[in-house]
């Protein structure tokens, strides 16, 4: 792809500044970078854990000479300095509702007509998984896919949730962590390629893409993935950003009444674990609702459950944080 001068530009600017703090606070290994694809665009669907998450994937694909565009939060764009590198670098900015919203699948396919890569985190936001396994993903990246006919690549990776946590309000740089990158084959959406672009289509093309990186993550991480994917409605959390008071609330007031739920952490505590995100808690734990990273956690064991599926208890453990 021939990236325009302003736009490789401001990536370099990104790079130069990003890359020498990633190379000091992790080793990298990448797997599977024969699979990316060569001299057309693509969509690139990474998991998505912690906050540095960009800088992993966007330093791995600047070092095979790929120019990144991500889809990122139209937030960031009014974020000064931020968001005029963000413009410069010729990323797309995402409104999830109103007039615009479709605006930046345009400009996403226009980059893609081009040759360009396309980052897209299905599952919209950091997962709420209190394990940190991909939780229930947006049709977006699909409906793109779809549309454009755009090969689509899962990427899982593994390590960096360590050097920095969750919604953590430090990093930590001692021991020097490693994070491992697992580039997989292009998703298989042969079978939807024929289908209406209804929900039920998207939905079903969403999970296929979600599979996909689910067993990438469990390769990486030498584990079996849950039966059933998180599903941030089955616990009262929210799709997008975070919910810390509420999650505070609502723990502080089981302690208080001395509610029980019966093992399903759903109905008497809706918001287990949780901020917005699914926290965990991860590390010591201060005092009861609130973790040093800022996140809340419940004082009762979270829970996977959908309305179809039995719950079944599970301890939230400190997933990632071995600092």
């Amino acid at each position: 792809m021939s990236v325009p001068k302003p736009a490789r530009f401001w990536i370099g600017v990104a790079a130069w500044t990003l890359r020498p703090v990633a190379n000091i606070l992790m080793r990298k290994e990448w797997l599977g970078l024969e699979k990316l694809p060569k001299g057309q665009g693509f969509i690139l669907c990474p998991t998505h854990c912690t906050e540095i998450d960009p800088i992993v994937v966007g330093h791995m694909l600047y070092n095979q000479n790929i120019m990144p565009h991500f889809m990122a939060k139209d937030g960031l764009f009014r974020t000064p300095l931020v968001g005029t590198v963000l413009r410069g670098a010729r990323q797309i900015p995402v409104q999830r509702a109103g007039a615009t919203a479709g605006r930046s699948l345009e400009l996403a396919k226009e980059v893609l007509d081009e040759g360009g890569a396309i980052i897209v985190y299905p599952e919209g936001t950091l997962t709420r998984d209190p394990d940190l396994w991909p939780m229930r993903g947006h049709t977006g990246a699909a409906r793109l896919a779809l549309m454009t006919g755009a090969p689509v690549v899962p990427v899982a990776h593994w390590g960096a949730q360590e050097a920095f946590p969750r919604y953590a309000k430090r990093v930590h740089i001692f021991p020097r962590k490693t994070v491992r990158v697992l580039i997989g084959d292009t998703v298989d959406l042969s079978r939807f390629k024929d289908s209406p672009l209804d929900k039920a289509t998207l939905a079903a093309a969403t999970t296929v893409i979600l599979d996909d990186m689910t067993a990438l993550l469990a390769q990486l991480r030498g584990e079996e993935p849950p039966a059933v994917r998180w599903d941030p409605k089955a616990h009262a959390q929210k799709s997008h950003g975070r919910d810390v008071t509420r999650g505070r609330a609502v723990a502080a007031a089981t302690l208080d009444s001395g509610a029980d739920d019966g093992g399903t952490g759903v109905g008497a505590q809706p918001a287990v674990g949780a901020s917005s995100d699914g926290g965990t808690g991860v590390g010591a734990q201060p005092a009861v609702g609130a973790s040093p990273d800022g996140e809340t956690f419940s004082a009762t064991p979270a829970t996977r459950h959908t309305p179809d599926t039995p719950a079944t208890t599970e301890v939230v453990k400190p997933a990632g944080d071995a600092s």
